[in-house]
């Protein structure tokens, strides 16, 4: 072994020791501490839901189990985080079930546009047996699902052009997030899929870096891109929610009393933020509306006949069968 590979060897063993010391997830001196990260702000009503959850773990345990969040990436961005589950290094996170997909490949069903037909239907699928078999198969990479949180729809926003129909996606660029499905979904919509950060948008939409993007409506409030994007369009062609995650490594150090604490106080969070969300999001729509931009429902059938071919792509595929089963869910 070289002495630059075993210096380096030792940094990065030192740093990852210190990280646990730091932030270690579960502290077992007197009081079972777990920490929670997430990227974002702490007036989203996400945040509002898992500081109800720590509050209810507090009140399960009489003190006895504490839960510490950590908001707006003060440890990371939604891919770091999720590697530091992996690790062992943090014990929960909140992440959107797209950057998902490249750690556990079933969660592309959520991107793949008007695979649900409302949100009935959606919240049946995700309480049903098929969301319970997604939240639990990234234990193999040590990613434990504990709940969905309600992110509402998705849909596109834009600066300089409303849209109305797949005809006016052509030749615009439309941020995604980093994402095949994303990329695959507006192409098959006719516009140009562009994937940068989350943290970088507003100034690439200021710069004409991309013409648009597509997000709900707390998230584009809250942004503030509504300050650039004067337009939009509320064709809800995904429902991709939001998913709490917990480190197997440190799940099943828990005790079984302290996992039936843990587990109770996720559950309550889940109609909790749901209740949240709801109201969150007419707030939102009200709020972008009043500084002017110009919000479009438009017919969704043309967008939903435009990524038939999308649908069909899966053929052969597990994602087929999956898509199938979902439909059939009445």
């Amino acid at each position: 072994m070289n002495y630059r590979f075993r210096i380096k060897l030792i940094t990065v063993v030192f740093t990852a020791l210190i990280f646990l010391f730091l932030f270690g997830c579960v502290s077992k001196s007197k009081v079972t501490v777990v920490k929670l990260a997430h990227v974002l702000d702490v007036s989203h009503p996400v945040h509002q839901g898992m500081v109800f959850m720590a509050q209810k773990v507090q009140e399960y345990s009489k003190g006895k189990m504490r839960m510490d969040i950590y908001p707006s990436g003060q440890l990371g961005a939604e891919r770091e985080l999720i590697e530091l589950l992996q690790i062992g290094s943090l014990a929960m996170t909140k992440v959107s079930t797209a950057p998902l997909e490249s750690f556990v490949p079933e969660m592309k069903i959520f991107g793949i546009p008007y695979v649900f037909r409302d949100a009935e239907h959606r919240w049946k699928v995700l309480n049903g047996s098929i969301g319970k078999q997604l939240l639990l198969a990234g234990e193999p990479f040590f990613l434990r699902g504990m709940c969905y949180y309600d992110a509402g729809s998705r849909s596109f926003y834009s600066m300089d052009k409303p849209i109305k129909s797949p005809a006016d996606l052509e030749g615009l660029k439309i941020r995604v997030m980093k994402s095949i499905t994303a990329v695959n979904m507006v192409q098959a919509l006719g516009g140009s899929p562009t994937p940068i950060p989350w943290g970088e948008l507003y100034t690439a939409l200021q710069q004409g870096v991309v013409d648009g993007a597509e997000n709900n409506p707390p998230s584009f409030f809250f942004s503030r891109h509504y300050e650039v994007c004067k337009y939009y369009s509320l064709d809800e062609h995904t429902a991709v929610p939001d998913i709490l995650l917990m480190s197997t490594v440190i799940w099943y150090r828990l005790t079984d009393q302290e996992r039936e604490w843990l587990q109770k106080a996720v559950d309550e969070s889940v109609e909790h933020q749901k209740m949240l969300w709801e109201q969150s999001t007419d707030e939102a729509l009200q709020a972008v509306q009043d500084a002017g931009v110009e919000i479009i429902y438009p017919d969704k059938k043309p967008f939903l006949d435009a990524v038939q071919p999308m649908h069909e792509s899966y053929k052969g595929t597990p994602l087929y069968d999956l898509i199938q089963e979902i439909k059939s869910i009445e």
